[in-house]
């Protein structure tokens, strides 16, 4: 039994005084200082961690306004604030102790559009492909790009001064912010633009904060404008945080305050708005992907490519390339990056050009490829190949690998990891192959591995070594290396920070700014936050203060709090333990797969990230308490129940009942809201596997608790539908008395419970050969009789809920020509991993994996319908089992098919198209299956085009749970719901049992799956 964790770190009277006083008066957000919200904002993309006191969900500025005015009373001016954005920052910009306040969950509204003028108003919280999604059909795009765009916020980016791919052409965000509205402390608001000078110098008279700040920032940038120039590196990743060089127009006529507030990471305001100027979308676009058999050789023939007037050159490393072809977004670009005959390929430079003008665009790309094709013949250069793709969504593809390069890094294997920490240096593009000579001398010298990748045009590089940061050495060895790479970083006349913020890394400003400069930064700290209470430790602290930076050996890490739990553990539960707060899963798209309880709570509690977080903090504090997990799950097979075992067990429940505190009631709450649909077993660059941990976690939480009765009822669904369904009329009939669904929704806490198929599939099949044939008869097959036969693996859903799904298959694999035979039903146990019982399914999945290895010794192929079923024969059972699974294999049914009809040849195209709608465990698990699926209706001449949809809220029984109706008719709502309104309904087709009864349930009408289509076709 795990004990209780009954201690969790405080929150002080005077925090929950604010948010006390901040309810009321008027706050329409939310607060949060339960622990799991902590800590789920104690960590980012970094190596570090920090737990804040507090978080506050604003919903408007005047939200905002009111924090800021509250804060700005005398009774609360010993609490510290700092505002958040996506999470996705790489060196803690965003972590602090204190009150955090969270723009994402709710500030993410578009205000206005102006295509006329060529300017967008945002607020803060809104996410940069968010906005680019919204500007497409109006012909623009916010143009300054990063690796996290689809969950990195655009407050994040302004408060940062993000930039990447296409810099040297798009700039920085700094670039294209038109004007801020900010709150400063003590609620007076603050909106900024470029102005004439004058005009702020009369703002600078006013008896106001912001009077201050403007009188401030206009001497200072003037008076020591000839420092500015001297000190700021002419580059295109120029210094901010804060940007003194561009607060005057070149002739000082001109003044714009908001680049100050760009790149200060929240140390100055909390911004609500922004507006932006937005850009053309370019109506030609090409890319030339070279292949190099160096990485050196890539960063060396950069430069002739920028000389080429491309807008971007990227670059890749082969370690980066290696862990793309491991992982499923290879899958989407291997056509596109083709492996060169004979020639190992250890670099890539990813070439774009983009414009308007196709003759212009078309040239300079041709005269990079004639330049190419001679170093090819010449055998210089160490070009080894190329390849052009002209297709807009292959470009994306290509992009979306590159983008994934960060988070694949996290998935090297072993305890070292690529972490970031000197990974956005910045130098003349010129000497980037020099200094990245002696860059990776430096990391040699000390035998680490490492992954590189960048923007080479820009002279940036992101290079991540891998350190272990459990390790107290390699946690000391960052540190001395993070000074050697400033000494090498200024010696070449660059920048520690190109791109991604200061954050921790704030105690080496001196070295780039000089004192006079970083005075300077601190005179404007002073005027917008003289006591230092945003952000603090951050950039700089205000005059007259003591207060220490923080510095990028501070303790406050996550291999700190992570080396308290014992290797074995660590190792045994490596999904939890090894996300590195990329933050993929925060992905805003309602069509990604990943994941959907995220997107439908805005809760990142309820995101992969967040249930790593939490277990990983919950193997922590049972560490301290001296138990270890892993001894405990392996203890259960043998422990008999007692009596006394069940009575600590209801008193424990009772006392949960009653509120009594247990931070694994946090972690059970995070593992409900979860749909088991293992996206992230894919999707996530770390492949952390939520279900996987899971259903571990629910284990060992009822060795403590009781289970509800829904959990035996799900558990047990194929114990008892195999009976039901021999009389699936009377049971159908007392399934539709509104007493039973109120009683099940009372009493169980299932809701909407399905019908039976009737007829039966037993009775749809009666005294056909196909449920008639036994396993012995089988066996006296010749090898020959043996090719003919189709074995058909059950399961409980579709054989029991759905059965003319199989009875169609039976049928189709006859009109195919060969024999179908419908296997005895045997458990596949995937509702018992599901919730937890794992002692079940173990035994479940033995039983079942030697019935079916005793099948395969028949040489048949065996296919199972339902996707979520077949998969867990390959996944689960294998974790479960190991070796002792055996090689058995069943196929799906489009896996079959591609088989059978390998002879049979594509037909021209006609009639109306066929829609597919894929299930979000197949088409994330097997990437190929719809382009599979189209394959097969091809030659039957139809075609069938795949519709991009994420989850559609059913997730097995997920669904029919009361506590979870609300969530998954939103889940569905998201994608599903639209995609359908827009097709023709009879023409759409849905592979997985529990998409087509979430469409049933809500439509009233089915969707076919597509092998009963097909079935029309043959």
């Amino acid at each position: 039994m795990i004990p209780q964790i009954s201690q969790a770190p405080g929150v002080v009277q005077l925090v929950l005084d604010f948010l006390d006083a901040l309810k009321q008066n008027g706050f329409t957000g939310e607060t949060a200082t339960n622990y799991a919200d902590r800590l789920t904002m104690a960590t980012d993309n970094s190596i570090y961690q920090l737990l804040p006191d507090a978080v506050v969900f604003p919903r408007s500025t005047a939200d905002v306004a009111l924090i800021g005015r509250l804060a700005g009373q005398e009774n609360f001016k010993s609490l510290v604030f700092t505002p958040r954005g996506g999470g996705t920052g790489t060196n803690g910009q965003a972590l602090n102790s204190g009150i955090v306040v969270d723009m994402s969950r709710h500030m993410n509204r578009i205000l206005e559009i102006n295509p006329e003028q060529g300017w967008v108003r945002v607020e803060a919280g809104v996410i940069k492909d968010q906005l680019n999604q919204y500007l497409r059909p109006f012909g623009y795009f916010f143009s300054p790009e990063l690796s996290t765009s689809n969950r990195a916020t655009l407050g994040g980016m302004i408060n940062t001064d993000a930039s990447g791919q296409g810099s040297l052409v798009y700039g920085k965000t700094s670039d294209h912010v038109l004007g801020l509205r900010a709150i400063l402390l003590g609620g007076e608001m603050l909106d900024t633009r470029a102005m004439p000078t004058a005009l702020a110098e009369t703002i600078a008279q006013e008896d106001s904060i912001t009077g201050r700040i403007y009188q401030t920032v206009l001497n200072r940038c003037r008076d020591q404008r000839a420092l500015i120039l001297e000190k700021f590196p002419k580059l295109n990743r120029f210094l901010t945080g804060y940007d003194l060089r561009h607060v005057f127009s070149d002739d000082l006529q001109t003044f714009d305050l908001t680049r100050i507030l760009t790149g200060a990471e929240g140390t100055l305001a909390f911004i609500t708005e922004a507006t932006l100027d937005i850009t053309p979308l370019p109506k030609v676009r090409r890319l030339v992907n070279v292949k190099y058999d160096s990485f050196n050789s890539a960063l060396r023939n950069a430069p002739f490519m920028v000389e080429a007037k491309a807008l971007s050159v990227e670059t890749v490393d082969s370690k980066v390339l290696n862990l793309a072809k491991e992982d499923i977004v290879w899958h989407s670009v291997n056509e596109l990056i083709t492996d060169v005959p004979d020639k190992e390929m250890l670099g890539l430079n990813i070439v774009e050009f983009a414009g308007d003008d196709k003759a212009l665009i078309d040239g300079q790309m041709e005269s990079l490829c004639q330049r190419l094709d001679d170093l090819i013949s010449a055998r210089e250069g160490g070009v080894i190949g190329y390849q052009i793709c002209s297709e807009l969504a292959g470009i994306e593809r290509i992009y979306a690998m590159r983008k994934k390069a960060v988070g694949l890094l996290g998935n090297s294997k072993g305890q070292a990891k690529p972490i970031p920490f000197a990974e956005d240096t910045c130098v003349p593009p010129q000497h980037l192959a020099d200094y990245i000579v002696e860059f990776r001398q430096l990391l040699d010298s000390h035998n680490l591995t490492y992954g590189m990748f960048g923007h080479v045009d820009a002279g940036v590089l992101h290079v991540r070594p891998a350190l272990d940061m459990c390790d107290p050495q390699q946690e000391m060895l960052m540190k001395q290396l993070s000074d050697q790479v400033v000494q090498l970083t200024a010696r070449y006349g660059g920048l520690l920070w190109g791109e991604h913020g200061k954050g921790f890394r704030a105690e080496y400003s001196p070295d780039f700014f000089g004192e006079a400069l970083y005075t300077e930064l601190r005179r404007i700290k002073s005027a917008f936050d003289p006591d230092n209470r945003l952000n603090p430790g951050k950039i700089c602290s205000p005059l007259g203060s003591d207060a220490p930076m923080m510095k990028v050996d501070s303790p406050d890490k996550r291999g700190t709090l992570d080396r308290r739990i014992p290797l074995a553990v660590r190792t045994s539960f490596r999904g939890a333990m090894e996300c590195n707060g990329n933050g993929l899963c925060f992905n805003f798209d309602a069509r990604s797969p990943m994941c959907p309880s995220m997107k439908i709570t805005g809760d990142r509690i309820h995101s992969p990230k967040g249930r790593a977080t939490l277990v990983r903090e919950w193997l922590r504090l049972l560490s301290e308490q001296g138990v270890d997990p892993v001894v405990l799950e392996q203890g259960l097979a043998t422990q008999r129940p007692s009596l006394r075992g069940l009575i600590e067990k209801t008193r424990n429940t009772w006392h949960a009942s009653k509120g009594d505190y247990d931070f694994s009631h946090e972690v059970k709450e995070a593992m409900s809201g979860c749909l088991a649909c293992k996206a992230c077993s894919t999707q996530c660059p770390i492949k952390i596997d939520v279900p996987g941990f899971r259903s571990r976690f629910l284990q060992l939480y009822h060795t403590r608790y009781h289970r509800p009765l829904r959990d035996y009822v799900v558990a047990g669904v194929e114990s008892y539908a195999p009976l039901m369904a021999k009389t699936p009329k009377i049971f159908n009939f007392f399934l539709k008395q509104p007493w039973v669904g109120a009683l099940s929704r009372k009493s169980i806490g299932m809701v909407d419970l399905p019908m039976l198929s009737s007829p039966s599939l037993k009775q749809s099949l009666s005294g056909h050969y196909a449920s008639t044939m036994t396993l012995e008869q089988l066996e006296q097959l010749s090898e020959a009789e043996r090719c003919q036969h189709v074995l058909i693996v059950q399961d409980p859903f579709t054989s029991y809920y759905d059965a003319e799904v199989v009875a169609d298959f039976v049928r189709l694999v006859e009109k195919l020509g060969f024999n179908p035979v419908l296997l005895p039903f045997s458990p596949n146990g995937k509702a018992q991993h599901i919730k937890g019982f794992l002692l079940r399914f173990a035994k479940t999945a033995r039983k079942t994996a030697d019935f079916l290895n005793r099948i395969a010794q028949l040489g048949m192929p065996m296919v199972g319908v339902d996707p979520a079923l077949v998969l867990c024969y390959r996944d689960e059972y294998k974790e479960i089992l190991g070796d002792a699974r055996g090689d058995f294999n069943v196929q799906l049914v489009h896996e079959w098919l591609q088989a059978a009809l390998a002879e049979q040849p594509e037909q021209q195209m006609s009639g109306e198209s066929w829609y597919l709608l894929g299930h979000c465990t197949e088409t994330t698990a097997l990437p190929a299956s719809s382009q599979h699926w189209a394959s097969i209706f091809s030659r039957y001449g139809a075609k069938l085009e795949n519709v991009s949809v994420g989850c559609c809220g059913m997730a097995g029984t997920y669904g029919h749970e009361a506590k979870n109706i609300d969530n998954s008719l939103g889940i569905y709502a998201l994608s599903w719901q639209q995609a359908l309104q827009k097709l023709p309904g009879k023409r759409c087709l849905a592979t997985g049992y529990s998409c087509r009864s979430q469409v049933k349930r809500i439509e009233g009408n089915g969707l076919r799956h597509p092998l009963q289509a097909l079935l029309e076709l043959v």
